[in-house]
């Protein structure tokens, strides 16, 4: 399953059937799971855990040393789950000594081409970065997040679960949870309805969730007042999330 060509340190774990393409080098304290396939002409340095059944492209260079300059070789991680796609070109990095020391992934993410994931990024599961899509370091984001090819993210941006951000946003604030983006600077653009009603969304948590949204961004009220007629009128998981993605804002939110 070795091409003679790939470089594979022995001091890698590789399960038994991970499938690893022509002139492909991978590292020491480098962990692929079952079910892995790593295509031709890839990188892989340690210390990295890829979980099971990750896909990876010709020219990715995965678990590199960050591009911090403070940075000075530390042994720190990258650590993703399972059922991961990254396509050609993609560059994920590991964390800092100055942060958490890792850079976490969860699982069935889809990394389009030569997307860039910086040092300490904690993504969720079933997020799409499009082609070119470029996290800083330490930025967040939560589960089934969307960014559009060519868009950038500052670094330590929180970008909340659900959210979208269309093509080409340049993005210098936190996003809340089901809120869509667009621009440069990114401004709120409405909720991701579209998104949300694929993913079986009840009628009353949409809802509830666009007349949350009109209070944060469409009743001249502070942040502080907005959300507490929130919570005086709602009580449903989904917004106790809206209302937790803007209270963890460390930005400000995206206006």
């Amino acid at each position: 399953m070795i091409h003679p060509t790939a470089l594979v340190d022995p001091a890698a774990r590789l399960a038994d059937d991970v499938e690893v393409g022509p002139f492909s080098v991978i590292g020491a304290d480098v962990e692929i799971g079952p079910g892995s396939q790593i295509g031709p002409h890839v990188v892989v340095k340690g210390p990295t855990v890829l979980g099971a059944r990750t896909r990876i492209f010709q020219f990715a260079s995965v678990g590199e040393d960050c591009q911090d300059k403070k940075y000075a070789g530390e042994p720190t991680r990258l650590v993703m789950g399972d059922d991961n796609v990254i396509r050609e070109g993609v560059t994920l990095h590991r964390g800092t000594a100055q942060d958490r020391g890792e850079t976490t992934i969860g699982s069935r993410n889809l990394f389009m081409a030569y997307a860039h994931v910086g040092h300490d990024c904690v993504i969720g599961s079933d997020c799409i970065l499009a082609n070119q899509v470029t996290l800083a370091g330490h930025v967040k984001l939560g589960d089934f997040a969307i960014l559009g090819g060519l868009s950038a993210v500052h670094q330590f941006c929180h970008f909340g679960t659900h959210a979208m951000a269309g093509g080409g946003s340049i993005i210098t604030k936190d996003t809340p949870a089901f809120v869509m983006i667009n621009g440069n600077p990114a401004e709120a653009r409405g909720l991701n309805l579209v998104g949300l009603k694929r993913r079986g969304f009840s009628r009353e948590a949409l809802n509830a969730l666009s007349e949350s949204y009109k209070l944060v961004y469409r009743q001249g009220l502070t942040v502080e007042q907005a959300l507490a007629e929130i919570r005086r009128r709602y009580e449903l998981p989904e917004v106790d999330t809206f209302i937790a993605s803007i209270e963890v804002a460390t930005r400000g939110i995206t206006r």
